[in-house]
């Protein structure tokens, strides 16, 4: 799903757009955890309203990718010629970074383990800290390797293969998107 929006890299350019999405995922994640409550405390920011929004948000991503048109983007290339690696540059932390890796589940994920991870007990705020750092390196790595490794799984699957994987992870994105906005709306409603 992602390969469409890094078409045109090369090996090495698609791995440096890989290292600095996984490096903005890592900064949205660990700004979360550290000062992501006190944020929106700051602003009035319920974690419901931004349930709402990151899902109104992936939604907007995953309907855009399921209704794009292979076809009519390739006229468009042709009658301008964009270097893809500038083109690729500015999606890079949004949509890609944000909502699409880390969005609203995921701060909301963040947002509740570190409230639960504050306590008056120092080594168990630490030990909770510390795991949530070690987890979300181990998935800004996951990031980096998924993204960076796309096309080889794209290969195999052949175009047939990789239009209906981009098709259907394209919908998966527009329901998780709807599943975040509605788990926001009721707790919102709840409360």
């Amino acid at each position: 799903m992602i390969d469409p929006l890094l078409k045109g890299l090369n090996g090495a350019e698609r791995k440096n757009a890989s290292l600095k999405i996984a490096l903005y995922a890592f900064l949205i994640c660990t700004t979360t955890i550290f000062i992501g409550s006190w944020i929106f405390k700051f602003f009035g920011i319920s974690l419901p309203v931004v349930q709402i929004a990151g899902g109104i948000l992936i939604c907007k991503m995953g309907w855009s990718l399921l209704s794009s048109d292979d076809s009519g983007k390739g006229a468009q290339e042709t009658a301008q010629p964009v270097n893809p690696t500038e083109k690729v540059e500015d999606i890079l932390f949004y949509p890609v970074s944000f909502p699409m890796t880390t969005g609203a589940g995921t701060i909301s994920v963040l947002l509740t383990l570190s409230a639960h991870g504050h306590d008056n007990d120092l080594t168990v705020y630490l030990t909770n800290l510390s795991a949530l750092i070690a987890s979300t390196v181990l998935m800004c790595l996951l990031v980096y390797f998924c993204y960076s490794y796309t096309p080889a799984l794209i290969r195999r699957l052949g175009p047939r293969g990789s239009q209906v994987l981009n098709r259907l992870s394209a919908f998966l994105v527009f329901c998780v998107g709807i599943q975040i906005a509605s788990e926001g709306l009721t707790s919102l409603l709840k409360g």
